[in-house]
């Protein structure tokens, strides 16, 4: 069955039409929550919150946005919502947005001693990204690890173009600065860029 026509169907209130247009969401909308929330537990309970709040108003999907980034938008703002209510900065691995293809690991090769260290590299690149505030967090994660355009981010959040790339800008800067205190394993390299919505580090 062809996109168009299962979303019309779900729209109709058909449930199986519905399961058959998220497959293809769903576990990119975990991922989204697993890196807003932190712990697998909290990604999956806004998960399905996302997931029922989809099914709910997707008969009010009218096209003012791809379907992606709307489904997109729902998940960002139930994931924004239950981190206001707990307060709670993640803590969760870069090895699982590793798993789901973003960002790209900074590696070595396949040194032992070499790997020891790109592992550090990795736990406090994820370590930083989630000391950032919550707004500037979700910006970057859209954007740098999801590879969301500028564009689509903003639609997700709604809001303008200039704010978004602010925050973009500010949570780059900002996690440039934290990883510049760990000498050991950064050295005088700039340790931090986005090209095509991954993260690589600069030698």
């Amino acid at each position: 069955m062809q996109p168009d026509a299962m979303l019309r169907r779900a729209q109709a209130g058909d449930a199986h039409a519905f399961d058959e247009l998220m497959a293809g969401h769903e576990k990119r909308i975990y991922a989204l929550c697993l890196r807003l929330s932190g712990n697998g537990e909290d990604a999956l309970d806004c998960a399905q919150e996302a997931m029922l709040r989809i099914w709910r108003s997707i008969s009010s999907f009218r096209n003012e946005a791809s379907f992606a980034t709307w489904a997109y938008r729902i998940a960002t703002n139930v994931c924004i919502d239950s981190a206001r209510k707990k307060k709670l900065r993640p803590t969760d691995s870069l090895n699982t947005m590793v798993e789901e293809g973003k960002p790209e690991p900074i590696s070595s090769g396949n040194d032992p001693e070499a790997r020891a260290m790109d592992s550090a590299r990795n736990r406090a690149l994820a370590d930083g990204i989630a000391t950032l505030p919550l707004d500037l967090r979700t910006a970057l994660i859209l954007r740098d690890v999801h590879g969301f355009s500028y564009e689509e981010v903003t639609e997700i959040l709604r809001l303008p173009l200039g704010t978004v790339k602010s925050r973009i800008n500010r949570a780059r800067e900002k996690l440039r600065a934290i990883l510049s205190q760990s000498p050991e394993l950064f050295g005088m390299r700039r340790v931090y860029t986005a090209r095509g919505g991954q993260m690589h580090e600069m030698r």
